[in-house]
Order: structure tokens, then sequence, then C-alpha cells
């Protein structure tokens, strides 16, 4: 049985390429990244050493737009705006699947809604035209070289690899989200009891004690003390209920607020930023805590 044939090349063949390409954009994005905040970060949502987004976007320009390389200035137009369209859709859906986004290009000028902006774009350009023109013809003469049966081999380990990743971190990024809605809604509820709760039950005793007996009045201190004690004991369970859930989202989204220094959400604002913040507090308590231990040792 012959191998499946996509766009004139093996199946094979165009997986390495995408693994190729995804771990490429990986380390370039992770170099540029660790240089600008002068510490290791290894981007991406996958565990793995991998940018899909970089192999998939590759893929486009080698299968669709290779042929242009003949004139330069044509093939930059293009992968500037397809490269550039690629990457507002991928910030665009991740957006909208995950209600929280991970890169922001606000800051730039000439951006569209913070996913793409000119000074990215007109780089996505050139980095485009030295793959297409450089390296891919070195790949596709090293993949050549790879004998079938290992090509395979590498295929099917990669993709199962791949595949493992994948769904761990989908899983990761459901519960991170899942975290979030519980916590923004426990975060709701004990802010409409702090405004209302109280307030509300003493603006209704108030009104009613002038027409009361003294007995009845009697009755209706006990009620109002034991209501407000009710409602202290759910407040108190509310805040452990958010206590955990807080840790439970710090760290379900640690990975991806380590990676993405700008995640933000507009969805979860209030609990995002209570999750970062309590992200700091842990991590400058465990570097105080390594600190404690080294005067020891």
């Amino acid at each position: 049985m012959s191998e499946p044939i996509l766009f004139g090349i093996p199946l094979t063949q165009v997986f390495l390429y995408f693994v190729f390409y995804s771990f490429l954009g990986w380390t370039m994005e992770t170099i540029y990244c660790s240089v600008l905040q002068k510490h290791l970060v290894p981007r991406g949502f996958l565990l793995g050493p991998i940018c899909p987004i970089y192999g998939v976007g590759a893929l486009i320009m080698v299968v669709f737009f290779s042929r242009f390389t003949y004139n330069g200035a044509l093939f930059y137009v293009i992968a500037t705006v397809v490269m550039s369209a690629w990457e507002y859709l991928v910030g665009w859906l991740l957006e909208a699947t995950t209600h929280m986004k991970y890169w922001d290009y606000s800051s730039h000028r000439f951006n569209l809604s913070g996913r793409v902006s000119l000074f990215i774009s007109l780089w996505w350009g050139v980095l485009a035209y030295l793959t297409i023109a450089k390296v891919h013809p070195a790949m596709v003469g090293l993949v050549a070289r790879i004998p079938v049966g290992l090509q395979y081999t590498l295929a099917g380990s990669l993709g199962t690899l791949l595949l493992v990743d994948a769904i761990t971190t989908i899983r990761k990024l459901a519960l991170t989200t899942r975290m979030l809605e519980k916590l923004e809604m426990v975060s709701g509820v004990l802010r409409l009891q702090a405004a209302l709760g109280k307030a509300e039950l003493g603006e209704k005793v108030e009104s009613a004690m002038d027409n009361l007996s003294p007995d009845l009045l009697e009755l209706l201190d006990t009620a109002r003390d034991n209501a407000a004690r009710n409602m202290d004991e759910v407040a108190e369970r509310l805040r452990e209920k958010r206590s955990e859930l807080l840790g439970q989202a710090e760290l379900y989204s640690r990975r991806f607020r380590r990676r993405y220094n700008a995640l933000a959400s507009k969805r979860f604002a209030p609990s995002l930023s209570d999750v970062k913040t309590a992200g700091e507090a842990l991590r400058q308590k465990l570097k105080a805590a390594k600190e404690i231990q080294k005067k020891q040792d």
C-alpha cells in the first residue's frame, strides 16, 4: 500500500517538516523571550519544545507559496500577509475558546487588537523567506537521506509524544478555565453578600421595630443575631472554598503564566489577577525558603 500524498509530498515527510519547523519556531521564540526577560522562558503551550503555530505556518509557505521565491519582493509581501493573518487567527481562536489572551502587542504602534503588529509582521516576512529559500532545501535533503523505515519510526514516535502532550495540555487548559469560572462565581457571591447581606437585613429590621411590642422585639433581636451568625458561617465557608479554588487555579495555570507573562483575560480579569498575585507570593516564599536552606547548609 502506497503512502498517502499531501500536496505532492509524502504524508510522513509533511509531518516531519511540521515537527522540525515547530521546534525551530520554539527555539527562536524561546531565545527571543529569554533575552527580553533575562531568564529562561520556554515558550509554547505544549510541555515539549514545540510551537505548532510555526510548523503550520511554515507548511503553508512550503506548500502554497514557495514557488514565488524567484521574486523576493513578492514572496516577502505574501509571507508577511499570510503569517500575520495566521498569527491573528490563532490568537483569536485561543481567546474565543479559552477566554484568555496569551500575547499582546497593544504597546506596539500599528497593532490590530493586540494580536498582530506591523513590527512583528515585517519580521515574519524576513524569517519566512530565509526559511523557505535557505533552510527548507537543506531540510528536504536531510529527510531524503533518512531511510523510509526510520522516517516511519520517527513520525510514529514523535506523533505519539505530540498527541499525549496535546491531550495533557488541553486538559490543563480546560481545568484552568473551569477553576477560574468557579473562582469568579464564588468571589462574586462573596462581594454580593458583603455589599447587600447585613446591610439589607439591618434595614428590614429597623423599619419593622417601631411597630413591635417589647416581647416581639426580644424575639426579633435573637432572630437577627442568629441570621447574622449564619451569614458569617456561610461567608467563612465561601472564603475557604475560594482559597481552595485559588490554589487549584494557580497550580493549573502555572505553566501558561510562566511562559506567557502577558497572559490576560477580560472574562476572568479579577480572578486571574488574584491567581497571579498568589503565584508570585508562592514564588517569593519558595525563594526565601531556599535562601534559608542555603544559609543552614
